[in-house]
């Protein structure tokens, strides 16, 4: 909104009516802050007295044959130059026009600066753009992420350019290992964008890729436009393998940057990002090693402790053990048997020795040696009398022999 000029009132005469010079300068500055066309604009001119102080923000006069303006581009919007002005060069600034007040002026605040002649190509620029992000292309969700580890890598370059080179030798430095596959192709000029086409056409009918690297260096806008070509761009968004772009030096920007799952700022830098560094996966594969030795050798040792353990166990489940302690065993339960027969057989010897003695008193022989007779009538021994009648034979056994006798008479005993 613009503000109303107001008047100052001071104490004399004089002054009443009066206007001081910030409240003219305020004004100024109102009226051209809401002026649209001011606040917006492309202008075009020469470049002098440029100077860059070291806090990083620019300085410089924009003029013609006509006039000249004065202009400011802060850091921020002078560090993403693509380009290092020069006194005398023909440039396109946009941005505004202020007033800066402590001076008086009016000046234009640029915050973008490119050479003339780009305006044509910047707007072809962003309508490709704009029509491959509407279609999706530029998706996040579309990145793949590289192959830790390739084997094989396409390189879409010139073969004699500078880019190659860098690449060879990042590669070599940090991977040796891997292979290089290059389609080698113009990277600049009217050609350049079919034969980018054509050599990426080339590696996607190989199977053994892991990933490709589409690079060129630096140069002006002219000279990366092959890789703001919208058939360029598709090309890369279809490819079967993951994609680095590698464009330019690090504040240029490609439409191949946005559709390729990586975007290096140099082609050594997509070297770079393409391979791992060897000294550190030696590094890390030390650390895993010693990492494995002291875990094996932990593992060993707590079953070496758990082996002895078991070993202990064993031996005293071992069944050699056990027919040790039984055999010991059974020599203590033979000798106590031997033990126990011989006094059993002693008893018994003793018993014996009774019996027989027993024996010898009621021995039939030993009475008849006395001179008794034993007397049998018909194979029964005669205890009485009653079994006797005269005239029975009888047969009679004394200590030596036996013979026969007759019955002649029979007595009763008393």
């Amino acid at each position: 909104m613009i503000r109303q000029l107001e008047r100052t009132h001071g104490d004399m005469n004089m002054f009443e009516g009066s206007y001081s010079v910030s409240e003219i300068t305020a004004h100024i500055k109102d009226r051209l802050d809401s002026d649209p066309t001011l606040q917006d604009l492309w202008v075009r001119g020469e470049i002098s007295n440029w100077s860059r102080p070291r806090s990083g923000h620019c300085y410089f006069t924009i003029k013609d044959a006509g006039a000249a303006i004065r202009a400011v581009m802060w850091r921020f919007a002078a560090d993403r130059l693509s380009f290092l002005p020069q006194d005398g060069q023909a440039v396109l600034a946009h941005g505004k026009v202020s007033v800066y007040a402590p001076q008086g002026s009016y000046q234009l605040y640029v915050d973008t600066l490119q050479p003339a002649g780009r305006g044509a190509l910047y707007a072809q620029f962003e309508a490709v753009r704009e029509r491959l992000a509407a279609e999706g292309l530029f998706e996040t969700s579309r990145k793949r992420p590289l192959v830790s580890f390739p084997a094989r890598v396409g390189v879409v370059t010139s073969a004699t350019g500078a880019a190659l080179r860098d690449i060879l030798h990042v590669l070599e430095r940090r991977w040796p290992v891997v292979q290089v596959v290059l389609a080698p192709t113009l990277v600049q000029g009217e050609q350049a964008p079919s034969q980018i086409v054509a050599a990426l056409e080339l590696l996607y009918r190989r199977e053994d890729l892991d990933l490709i690297i589409v690079a060129r260096g630096g140069g002006s806008i002219e000279d990366l436009w092959a890789f703001n070509d919208e058939q360029v761009a598709r090309t890369i968004a279809r490819s079967p393998v993951p994609t680095i772009s590698g464009v330019g030096h690090e504040t240029d920007v490609t439409i191949s940057d946005f559709v390729a799952d990586v975007r290096a700022p140099t082609p050594s830098a997509a070297a770079e990002v393409a391979v791992p560094d060897q000294t550190q996966v030696r590094v890390s594969l030390n650390g895993i090693q010693k990492t494995m030795t002291e875990s094996v050798l932990g593992s060993l040792h707590k079953k070496g402790q758990q082996l002895g353990s078991l070993q202990q166990q064993l031996e005293k489940l071992s069944p050699e053990l056990r027919i040790v302690r039984y055999r010991q065993h059974v020599d203590e339960l033979v000798a106590q048997l031997e033990r126990l027969g011989e006094r059993r057989i002693q008893a018994w010897r003793e018993r014996l020795a009774g019996l027989v003695g027993r024996l010898g008193g009621l021995d039939p022989h030993a009475t008849l040696a006395r001179g008794y007779a034993i007397v049998h009538k018909h194979g029964r021994v005669v205890q009485s009398t009653d079994q006797l009648a005269v005239g029975d034979e009888l047969d009679v056994r004394v200590a030596r022999g036996e013979f026969r006798a007759g019955v002649t008479s029979v007595e009763e005993s008393g």
